[in-house]
């Protein structure tokens, strides 16, 4: 089956670097040939205000509707986003509360226990970006935006495996680091398979 990636840049502004960081992962995986579709969540227009819950169905913004496709599409989803606060930023928050929907992305069984990941036999790379150093993120912090990520999101829906790739500092980096890293996510994109 012929490689089909979703990348959802999910930082609010596309002049950012990781508006840069997908469109290097989107040429790599072009080049070797990949499929490759991009969800830029900045421009979508819906309300990322899930303001009933799951208790009152709201109809899906065309956009959100084109989300879901691309997702259903996809075999491997490529996330990334800057870490504000220790968390992605609250677009992507409002993006998942809205999109990964029961009946979507998983579905509670009728007896109350458990749940069925809907979303299986896709895979996931996220890359984080953020101005804190790595061992402050992982040791004081305890990666909280990997982990409620990873386990509380996508491998709650069957997204796996889920691998990061950590981009610190940014906030210091030198232009010759934001160059190392721009070739590092196309080649990556090159990667996949």
């Amino acid at each position: 089956m012929p490689q089909r990636i979703l990348i959802i840049q999910a930082h609010p502004h596309s002049d950012s670097l990781s508006s840069s960081l997908a469109q290097a992962y989107q040429r790599g995986a072009e080049a070797a040939g990949r499929q490759v579709r991009v969800l830029e969540l900045g421009k979508l227009d819906f309300d990322p205000n899930l303001a009933y819950g799951y208790k009152q169905p709201v109809p899906l913004e065309k956009d959100l509707v084109t989300a879901q496709e691309s997702i259903l599409w996809a075999n491997h989803i490529v996330w990334i986003f800057p870490v504000w606060w220790g968390m992605p930023p609250a677009l992507l928050k409002g993006f998942i509360d809205r999109v990964f929907l029961p009946g979507f992305a998983f579905q509670y069984h009728p007896q109350g226990r458990g749940w069925e990941r809907l979303l299986t036999g896709r895979t996931a790379r996220v890359f984080v970006t953020m101005d804190a150093p790595y061992w402050y993120y992982r040791w004081i912090n305890g990666m909280p935006a990997h982990r409620s990520f990873k386990r509380m999101i996508l491998q709650f829906c069957g997204i796996r495996p889920v691998r990061f790739t950590n981009l610190c500092s940014v906030r210091h980096a030198s232009e010759k680091q934001i160059q190392q890293w721009l070739e590092q996510a196309e080649k990556l994109g090159g990667q996949v398979r």
